[in-house]
């Protein structure tokens, strides 16, 4: 689809004004916590009415966690208060806090209506572009003897869905090219996830395909592709976030976002 723009920001000016546009390029400001302005950057979009994750869709992620293979994509939601800005907190309850993880992921951005699409090729026409995200989780609510399994409710609280730090066209980047788009996560500076897209089981085409298969997914929807593997739970001894924690997630051609974790009292 035809865009305006290479990297969309939003941000809000020293008056307090949410404003949008074209982030500076080659002089290493996309990506880092900077003011704009004067201001704060916001997350690129105002809301979503829907953001999809997907799981189980990184190769290194299927094998650290010892799954089968899924025949088709493993889809949850969060809800439209899950979107938080590329540099705020991420605010735990007290009833959360004891299994904190992240999921490191690259975003999908959907620019036009779009249901049943045919082809890998018509839906990567409705791809407006591609931002950093975390699947920010607290894995207790998604253990079997707590939940039966399902992933949705440990994924859904208010601001579990730091999403930036730009919003990049899709015709700038391709996540299939070949090596795919460098995706780094990082914990208080220390790598956890790195790992090129080039690894994902389903690529956006695919999953596009299948989330608009009897779906309408409206402007705006927000598809978290997965996460590779690295997460905290698979970690020996178990690495579980903790307050104050500094959770990074970079991906090549879009840049980083930089949030903390904070635990509520």
């Amino acid at each position: 689809m035809k865009v305006i723009f290479e990297k969309l920001i939003r941000f809000k000016d020293d008056d307090g004004n949410v404003r949008y546009g074209e982030a500076p390029q080659g002089d290493d400001l996309v990506g880092q916590q900077v003011l704009v302005y004067d201001g704060e950057v916001l997350a690129p979009l105002p809301a979503a009415p829907i953001i999809y994750g997907i799981g189980l869709n990184y190769k290194t992620h299927i094998a650290e966690a010892k799954w089968p293979t899924p025949p088709n994509p493993s889809v949850f939601t969060k809800p439209p208060r899950a979107l938080n800005g590329p540099f705020a907190d991420v605010h735990i309850h007290p009833d959360c806090a004891q299994t904190m993880d992240y999921e490191g992921e690259l975003a999908v951005i959907i620019g036009r209506e779009i249901k049943n699409a045919a082809s890998e090729a018509e839906a990567l026409d409705a791809v407006l572009g591609y931002a950093a995200a975390n699947d920010v989780s607290s894995r207790q609510w998604q253990m079997p003897e707590v939940s039966g399994g399902q992933h949705g409710y440990a994924k859904s609280f208010d601001g579990f869905a730091p999403l930036g730090p730009v919003i990049t066209a899709a015709g700038k980047i391709n996540p299939a090219k070949p090596g795919g788009l460098k995706l780094v996560t990082r914990v208080n500076g220390a790598g956890r996830q790195r790992v090129g897209t080039d690894d994902l089981l389903f690529g956006v085409g695919q999953l596009i395909m299948h989330l608009s298969r009897g779906a309408t997914l409206d402007p705006g929807t927000v598809i978290l592709t997965g996460t590779p593997g690295g997460v905290a739970a698979f970690m020996e001894p178990k690495a579980w976030l903790k307050d104050g924690d500094v959770v990074e997630v970079e991906i090549e051609g879009i840049g980083r976002i930089r949030n903390k974790y904070v635990f509520e009292q």
